[in-house]
C-alpha cells in the first residue's frame, strides 16, 4: 500500500490514460455551483441523510479555475478552457482574448468541432439563451461575449445535430417577431430561424412540440424562449411583478431536452458528444435568489439522473459534471435555535452577509427534507457577493474512462476527459 494514497492513485490513472477507451461523451456544466450549493440543494430536496443524483456520481476531483490573468473563472473563459484544453485570458470567447486559439490537440478549434470532423453526432443544450458560453464557446469563437448575433449565427452554422436552448430573439431581425411574442434584435436583417430550416433542422418551440419528434428527426434546433427560460431576478423583484413563475411552464427543463436528445443521438447509431448546461443556478445566485438557484441546481440533479439511466444501458458512454465558478459564494445558515423555526430569518448575518429564505430577505427559514432521524431542520441562505468568485468546485465524473478524473481537476482536464473519450487518447 502507497504511503501516499492519492499518489499512487495518480500513477495509476496516468498508466490507465496511454490507452483509454473510446466512446461517448456527455458534459454537464451546472453553472455557478459550488459544494455548498450542493449541500443546501441535498438539504431541501432529500434531507442531510440523503442522496443526489449528484452524489451517485463514481469518481470526484477538488476543481482548479484559474485563469491566465485571473484567480477565478469567467463563463466565458472558464467554457473555452473546457472546450479547448488551453488556459486563457478572462474575457475569452472560444479564443486567446482576441486572437485565434489552437486547442490541446492542435486543432484551430474546439473538441466539438474536431468531433465532428471525425464523424460524431454532436449537442448542445442549454436553459439560457443559445449564445451563453457553456455550451457556444463548443461551436463559436468570437472576440467579444457581447456579439450574440455573431455567436447565434456561428451556431447555426456550426452543423450541431441537436441545437436546445432560448434565446428565439437573438435570431430574429427587429422587423420579425417570434413565436414567443418578442421582436428580435438583429441589426443585420439576418432570419436565423429560415436559415435553420434551409440547413434541415426542424425548428420546435415548447416542451411538447421537442417530445413529439419522431426518433429519426435528424437535425433540431429548439428555441424555448424569447431569452433565458427562466426568469433571473430576486425574489423580491420578482414579488413586485406578481405571479411571475422562476420558469417558463412551457419550456422543457435541461433533463427534458436531454431525455429527447439521447432519443434521437441514439437513433443515428453512432458515437456522439453532448454539452449541456444549466444557467439558473448562476444567473439566479448573481442576483442572491436562494430559492431560484436551488431549483436551477434540483433541475440540473434531474438531468444528471436521466444521464445516469442512460449509461447503465449504455455503458460505454462517458459523463463528466463541472462548473467553473462559486456563483454568489453562496453558504448554508443553520437554524440552532427550535425557538426560531417560526420567525423570520435576520436580513443579515453578524457579519453582514445577506440571509434568505424561501422568499428572500426577511422571510421564514428553509425546512429541510426528514433526517434519518425524522427531524426536519431549518437552514438559511447567505451570500457573499453578486459576483462569480473563486470557491470550493469538485468536479465529478461516472461511466466510461470515468476513473481518468484527476483527483484534483485543472479546468483543461475537463478538455482532456472529452477528447480522451471521443478520440481514445489522453493528452498531456
Amino acid at each position: 500500500m502507497s504511503a501516499n494514497p492519492g499518489l499512487a492513485q495518480s500513477a495509476r490513472q496516468r498508466a490507465k490514460a496511454m490507452d483509454p477507451q473510446a466512446g461517448s461523451a456527455i458534459f454537464v456544466h451546472p453553472d455557478g455551483s459550488s459544494v455548498a450549493a450542493w449541500t443546501a440543494m441535498r438539504l431541501l430536496a432529500v434531507g442531510p441523510d440523503g442522496q443526489l443524483n449528484w452524489d451517485r456520481l463514481e469518481y470526484l476531483g477538488v476543481y482548479r479555475g484559474h485563469l491566465t490573468n485571473s484567480l477565478g473563472s469567467t463563463s466565458h473563459g472558464g467554457a473555452t478552457a473546457h472546450a479547448f484544453g488551453v488556459k486563457v485570458p478572462f474575457d475569452s470567447y472560444g479564443m486567446y482574448g482576441t486572437e485565434p486559439l489552437t486547442s490541446l490537440s492542435g486543432k484551430p478549434y474546439s473538441v466539438m468541432k474536431e468531433a465532428q470532423e471525425a464523424g460524431l453526432a454532436t449537442g448542445i443544450i442549454n436553459s439560457g439563451h443559445l449564445a451563453e458560453p457553456g455550451t457556444g464557446v463548443f461551436v463559436a469563437s468570437v472576440e467579444s461575449r457581447a456579439a450574440v448575433e455573431e455567436i447565434t449565427s456561428q451556431i447555426v452554422e456550426s452543423g450541431t445535430d441537436i441545437i436546445l436552448g432560448g434565446g428565439e430573439a437573438l435570431l430574429l431581425p427587429t422587423d420579425v417577431a417570434g413565436r414567443h411574442g418578442v421582436w428580435g434584435i438583429r441589426r443585420d436583417g439576418l432570419n436565423l430561424v429560415e436559415r435553420a430550416e434551409e440547413l434541415g433542422y426542424t425548428v420546435v418551440y415548447t416542451r411538447q412540440e421537442l417530445q413529439d419528434l419522431p426518433s429519426s428527426t435528424e437535425k433540431v434546433l429548439g428555441l424555448f424562449a424569447p431569452s433565458h427560460t427562466f426568469n433571473d431576478r430576486s425574489e423580491e423583484e420578482l414579488s413586485v411583478l406578481g405571479e411571475v413563475p422562476l420558469y417558463r411552464p412551457d419550456a422543457p427543463s435541461v433533463a427534458e431536452m436531454l431525455a429527447v436528445t439521447l432519443r434521437l443521438l441514439e437513433a443515428k447509431g453512432k458515437r456522439f458528444l453532448l454539452v449541456v448546461e444549466e444557467e439558473g443556478s448562476d444567473n439566479f445566485a448573481n442576483h442572491n435568489n436562494a430559492v431560484g438557484t436551488l431549483t436551477a441546481l434540483a433541475r440540473a440533479d434531474t438531468a444528471v439522473g436521466v444521464a445516469l439511466d442512460y449509461i447503465s444501458d449504455h455503458p460505454s458512454t462517458l459523463l463528466v459534471l463541472a462548473a467553473d465558478s462559486d456563483a454568489g459564494g453562496l453558504e448554508v445558515k443553520p437554524v440552532t435555535d427550535p425557538s426560531a423555526f417560526v420567525l423570520p430569518l435576520d436580513l443579515i448575518t453578524r457579519n453582514g452577509s445577506p440571509l434568505d429564505g424561501p422568499d428572500g430577505s426577511g422571510s421564514l427559514p428553509f425546512v429541510a427534507q426528514p433526517d434519518r432521524l425524522g427531524n426536519r431542520l431549518r437552514f438559511g441562505i447567505a451570500w457573499a457577493d453578486y459576483e462569480d468568485l473563486l470557491g470550493g468546485i469538485v468536479a465529478r465524473a461516472h461511466g466510461l474512462n470515468a476513473e481518468l478524473l484527476p483527483t484534483t481537476v485543472d479546468n483543461t482536464d475537463i478538455y482532456r476527459l472529452l477528447y480522451a473519450t471521443v478520440f481514445g487518447e489522453w493528452l498531456q
